[in-house]
Protein backbone atom coordinates (compact mmCIF):
# COMPACT_ATOMS: atom_id res chain seq x y z
CA UNK A 1 0.00 0.00 0.00
CA UNK A 2 3.03 2.46 0.46
CA UNK A 3 2.70 4.15 -2.92
CA UNK A 4 5.26 6.61 -2.30
CA UNK A 5 6.82 9.12 -4.55
CA UNK A 6 10.32 10.39 -3.86
CA UNK A 7 12.29 12.55 -6.55
CA UNK A 8 15.38 11.60 -7.53
CA UNK A 9 17.36 14.37 -6.40
CA UNK A 10 15.67 14.51 -2.66
CA UNK A 11 18.01 13.44 0.14
CA UNK A 12 16.86 11.53 2.97
CA UNK A 13 18.67 10.74 6.30
CA UNK A 14 19.24 7.52 8.31
CA UNK A 15 16.52 6.07 10.22
CA UNK A 16 13.71 8.14 8.08
CA UNK A 17 10.05 6.48 8.65
CA UNK A 18 8.28 7.65 5.57
CA UNK A 19 4.18 6.54 5.54
CA UNK A 20 1.49 5.43 2.48
CA UNK A 21 1.31 7.93 -0.26
CA UNK A 22 3.85 9.90 0.99
CA UNK A 23 4.98 12.48 -1.73
CA UNK A 24 8.51 14.29 -1.19
CA UNK A 25 9.88 16.37 -4.37
CA UNK A 26 13.38 16.31 -5.59
CA UNK A 27 14.79 19.73 -4.24
CA UNK A 28 14.27 18.29 -0.31
CA UNK A 29 16.00 17.37 2.74
CA UNK A 30 15.05 15.64 5.71
CA UNK A 31 17.52 14.95 8.59
CA UNK A 32 17.90 11.48 9.93
CA UNK A 33 15.00 9.71 12.52
CA UNK A 34 12.50 11.89 11.47
CA UNK A 35 8.50 10.52 11.00
CA UNK A 36 6.43 10.67 8.01
CA UNK A 37 3.17 9.85 8.22
CA UNK A 38 0.60 9.17 5.57
CA UNK A 39 -0.49 11.29 3.17
CA UNK A 40 2.08 14.17 3.78
CA UNK A 41 3.39 16.59 1.19
CA UNK A 42 6.51 17.71 1.12
CA UNK A 43 7.43 20.19 -1.47
CA UNK A 44 10.25 21.61 -3.20
CA UNK A 45 12.40 23.72 -1.31
CA UNK A 46 11.65 22.47 2.06
CA UNK A 47 14.85 21.61 4.43
CA UNK A 48 13.49 19.29 7.64
CA UNK A 49 15.78 18.59 10.67
CA UNK A 50 16.66 15.85 12.42
CA UNK A 51 13.67 13.61 15.12
CA UNK A 52 11.08 15.35 13.80
CA UNK A 53 7.48 13.86 13.24
CA UNK A 54 5.13 15.51 10.76
CA UNK A 55 1.84 13.57 10.44
CA UNK A 56 -1.06 13.01 8.12
CA UNK A 57 -2.15 15.47 5.91
CA UNK A 58 0.63 18.13 6.52
CA UNK A 59 1.59 20.31 3.30
CA UNK A 60 5.52 21.55 4.06
CA UNK A 61 6.92 24.22 1.45
CA UNK A 62 4.15 24.82 -0.52
CA UNK A 63 3.69 28.17 -2.94
CA UNK A 64 2.85 31.65 -1.09
CA UNK A 65 -0.67 32.79 -1.09
CA UNK A 66 0.34 35.69 -1.80
CA UNK A 67 -0.32 37.62 -5.31
CA UNK A 68 3.05 39.42 -5.32
CA UNK A 69 4.73 35.74 -5.46
CA UNK A 70 6.31 35.45 -8.83
CA UNK A 71 7.56 31.61 -8.59
CA UNK A 72 10.77 33.16 -6.97
CA UNK A 73 12.87 30.30 -5.53
CA UNK A 74 12.41 30.70 -1.61
CA UNK A 75 12.50 27.56 1.03
CA UNK A 76 11.02 26.59 4.02
CA UNK A 77 13.45 25.36 7.09
CA UNK A 78 11.92 23.26 10.04
CA UNK A 79 14.95 22.70 12.99
CA UNK A 80 15.31 19.18 15.19
CA UNK A 81 12.86 17.82 16.88
CA UNK A 82 10.16 19.51 15.94
CA UNK A 83 6.65 17.78 16.01
CA UNK A 84 3.54 19.18 12.66
CA UNK A 85 0.51 17.71 13.40
CA UNK A 86 -2.19 16.38 11.06
CA UNK A 87 -2.97 18.90 8.47
CA UNK A 88 -0.87 21.62 9.31
CA UNK A 89 0.08 23.92 5.94
CA UNK A 90 3.16 26.00 6.28
CA UNK A 91 4.02 27.92 3.11
CA UNK A 92 7.68 28.70 1.66
CA UNK A 93 9.25 31.94 1.92
CA UNK A 94 8.60 34.66 -0.97
CA UNK A 95 10.82 37.81 -1.91
CA UNK A 96 10.47 39.54 0.85
CA UNK A 97 12.91 37.32 3.08
CA UNK A 98 13.39 34.56 0.94
CA UNK A 99 12.42 31.56 3.37
CA UNK A 100 10.46 30.59 6.28
CA UNK A 101 11.70 29.68 9.29
CA UNK A 102 10.56 26.67 12.21
CA UNK A 103 12.92 26.44 14.77
CA UNK A 104 13.78 23.27 17.26
CA UNK A 105 11.21 21.52 19.45
CA UNK A 106 8.49 23.00 18.52
CA UNK A 107 4.72 21.51 18.60
CA UNK A 108 2.46 23.19 15.78
CA UNK A 109 -0.99 21.37 16.58
CA UNK A 110 -3.58 20.07 14.10
CA UNK A 111 -4.46 21.93 11.13
CA UNK A 112 -2.69 25.55 11.76
CA UNK A 113 -1.49 27.50 9.05
CA UNK A 114 1.51 28.97 9.20
CA UNK A 115 2.31 31.86 6.05
CA UNK A 116 5.09 33.04 4.13
CA UNK A 117 8.30 34.33 5.46
CA UNK A 118 6.99 33.43 9.03
CA UNK A 119 9.59 33.16 11.82
CA UNK A 120 9.02 30.84 14.47
CA UNK A 121 11.70 30.53 17.72
CA UNK A 122 11.97 27.27 19.73
CA UNK A 123 10.12 25.28 22.18
CA UNK A 124 7.20 26.89 20.73
CA UNK A 125 3.31 25.46 21.34
CA UNK A 126 1.24 26.55 18.29
CA UNK A 127 -2.66 25.47 18.88
CA UNK A 128 -5.19 23.89 17.04
CA UNK A 129 -6.34 25.80 14.11
CA UNK A 130 -4.40 28.94 14.66
CA UNK A 131 -4.12 30.98 11.86
CA UNK A 132 -0.95 32.84 10.91
CA UNK A 133 -0.68 35.28 8.32
CA UNK A 134 2.77 36.26 6.29
CA UNK A 135 5.98 37.78 8.24
CA UNK A 136 5.09 36.91 11.47
CA UNK A 137 7.40 36.58 13.96
CA UNK A 138 7.00 34.31 17.16
CA UNK A 139 9.72 34.11 20.22
CA UNK A 140 11.56 31.31 21.65
CA UNK A 141 9.37 29.41 24.74
CA UNK A 142 5.65 31.55 23.29
CA UNK A 143 2.46 29.76 23.85
CA UNK A 144 -0.47 30.50 21.73
CA UNK A 145 -3.75 28.31 21.87
CA UNK A 146 -6.09 27.64 19.22
CA UNK A 147 -8.55 29.37 17.22
CA UNK A 148 -6.44 32.07 17.12
CA UNK A 149 -6.11 34.50 14.12
CA UNK A 150 -2.38 36.46 13.97
CA UNK A 151 -2.06 39.51 11.82
CA UNK A 152 0.39 40.16 9.13
CA UNK A 153 4.01 41.52 10.15
CA UNK A 154 2.78 40.97 13.99
CA UNK A 155 5.67 39.90 16.44
CA UNK A 156 4.76 37.62 19.40
CA UNK A 157 7.47 38.13 22.61
CA UNK A 158 9.11 35.52 24.51
CA UNK A 159 7.62 33.48 26.98
CA UNK A 160 4.01 34.95 26.22
CA UNK A 161 1.08 32.76 26.30
CA UNK A 162 -1.93 33.84 24.15
CA UNK A 163 -5.47 32.86 24.94
CA UNK A 164 -7.89 31.03 22.74
CA UNK A 165 -10.15 31.99 20.20
CA UNK A 166 -7.56 35.47 20.21
CA UNK A 167 -7.61 38.09 17.20
CA UNK A 168 -4.20 39.22 17.33
CA UNK A 169 -3.63 42.87 15.50
CA UNK A 170 -0.95 44.06 17.45
CA UNK A 171 2.38 43.09 18.93
CA UNK A 172 2.49 40.76 22.15
CA UNK A 173 5.46 41.82 24.36
CA UNK A 174 7.50 39.11 26.01
CA UNK A 175 6.50 36.90 29.10
CA UNK A 176 3.02 37.94 29.31
CA UNK A 177 -0.33 36.68 29.22
CA UNK A 178 -2.36 38.45 26.26
CA UNK A 179 -6.68 37.76 26.49
CA UNK A 180 -10.38 39.46 26.33
CA UNK A 181 -11.52 41.07 22.91
CA UNK A 182 -9.53 43.44 21.60
CA UNK A 183 -7.01 41.52 22.87
CA UNK A 184 -5.36 43.20 26.04
CA UNK A 185 -2.35 42.51 28.71
CA UNK A 186 -3.81 40.10 31.33
CA UNK A 187 -1.36 39.83 33.90
CA UNK A 188 2.37 38.31 33.35
CA UNK A 189 2.48 34.32 32.01
CA UNK A 190 3.35 33.83 35.69
CA UNK A 191 2.56 29.71 35.59
CA UNK A 192 4.47 29.48 32.24
CA UNK A 193 7.54 31.59 33.70
CA UNK A 194 7.70 29.35 36.75
CA UNK A 195 7.57 26.27 34.77
CA UNK A 196 10.95 27.85 33.09
CA UNK A 197 12.87 28.15 36.36
CA UNK A 198 11.81 31.82 36.96
CA UNK A 199 11.91 32.87 40.35
CA UNK A 200 9.62 35.05 42.40
CA UNK A 201 12.11 37.70 42.58
CA UNK A 202 12.48 38.05 38.58
CA UNK A 203 8.82 37.50 38.32
CA UNK A 204 7.94 40.70 40.92
CA UNK A 205 10.34 42.70 38.61
CA UNK A 206 8.56 42.13 35.55
CA UNK A 207 5.21 42.68 37.23
CA UNK A 208 6.54 46.39 38.23
CA UNK A 209 8.12 46.84 34.79
CA UNK A 210 4.78 46.09 33.06
CA UNK A 211 2.60 48.11 35.62
CA UNK A 212 4.29 50.80 34.79
CA UNK A 213 3.95 50.28 30.81
CA UNK A 214 0.02 48.89 31.04
CA UNK A 215 -1.65 50.40 34.79
CA UNK A 216 -0.10 53.83 35.28
CA UNK A 217 -1.22 55.46 31.77
CA UNK A 218 2.25 56.90 31.04
CA UNK A 219 2.83 57.19 26.86
CA UNK A 220 5.17 54.56 25.97
CA UNK A 221 8.53 56.47 25.45
CA UNK A 222 8.44 58.18 29.35
CA UNK A 223 7.59 54.48 30.83
CA UNK A 224 10.31 53.60 28.74
CA UNK A 225 12.27 55.87 30.68
CA UNK A 226 10.94 55.84 34.08
CA UNK A 227 12.25 51.34 33.45
CA UNK A 228 15.60 52.66 32.79
CA UNK A 229 15.82 55.17 36.00
CA UNK A 230 14.16 52.81 38.18
CA UNK A 231 15.15 49.22 37.34
CA UNK A 232 18.78 48.03 37.19
CA UNK A 233 20.04 46.70 33.97
CA UNK A 234 19.00 42.58 33.44
CA UNK A 235 18.37 40.64 30.49
CA UNK A 236 14.52 40.72 31.05
CA UNK A 237 14.55 44.61 31.26
CA UNK A 238 16.07 44.92 28.01
CA UNK A 239 14.58 42.49 26.41
CA UNK A 240 11.57 44.53 26.83
CA UNK A 241 13.00 47.91 26.17
CA UNK A 242 14.38 46.49 23.11
CA UNK A 243 11.61 44.69 21.71
CA UNK A 244 8.88 48.02 22.66
CA UNK A 245 10.98 50.23 20.90
CA UNK A 246 11.12 47.85 17.95
CA UNK A 247 7.94 47.26 17.49
CA UNK A 248 5.95 48.57 14.36
CA UNK A 249 2.58 47.88 15.16
CA UNK A 250 1.82 48.95 18.56
CA UNK A 251 1.70 47.03 21.41
CA UNK A 252 -1.82 45.31 22.77
CA UNK A 253 -4.30 47.65 24.94
CA UNK A 254 -3.28 47.58 28.85
CA UNK A 255 -5.48 47.02 31.81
Amino acid sequence: MKNIEIGHKAIIGKNVHVGNFVTIESDVVIGDNTWIGNNVNILNGTRIGENCEIHAGAVLGGNPQDLKYKGEYTFLEVGNNTIIREFVTINKGTASKGKTIIGDSNLIMANTHIGHDCCIGNNCIIGFNVGMAGEVIVRDWANISGLTAIHQFSVIGEYSMISGMSRVAKDVPPYILASREPLSYYGLNTIGLRRRGFDTEKINELKDIYRIIFQQKHNTSFALELIEQKFKQTIERDIIITFIKQSTRGLVKGI
